[in-house]
């Protein structure tokens, strides 16, 4: 499971859009991808009467997909590496969850 969440503040560390940074629209992890507000916007030429939400058709933006491994988490304005602790069970848990409290 990726250490990205919906709703994630991100930033993006390669690509054509570096530096930038938004919020977690979609994660698709089966893919290895994540969907950013605002970013990596992708033009889609759709014909008329094609789409209930489009029925005029035209030129369409909307947001693309970035590589998971593209991108960090940002707690307040710094972006954080996705640490993992063990608990007592052996299980891995995220150890960000309590710096998610402490920057809001």
């Amino acid at each position: 499971m990726p250490g990205i969440r919906k709703g994630d503040t991100v930033k993006i560390i390669s690509g054509k859009e570096k530096g930038k940074q938004g919020k977690v629209l979609e994660l698709l992890p089966e893919k290895g991808r994540v969907r950013i507000e605002k970013l990596m916007l992708v033009k889609r030429h759709q014909k008329k009467g094609r789409s209930q939400a489009t029925p005029e058709g035209g030129i369409i933006e909307k947001e693309g997909t970035v590589a998971i491994s593209n991108v960090m988490v940002l707690v307040g304005d710094k972006p954080v590496r996705r640490e993992k602790i063990k608990r007592e069970l052996g299980a891995k848990e995220k150890a960000r969850a309590d710096r998610r409290k402490t920057a809001k």
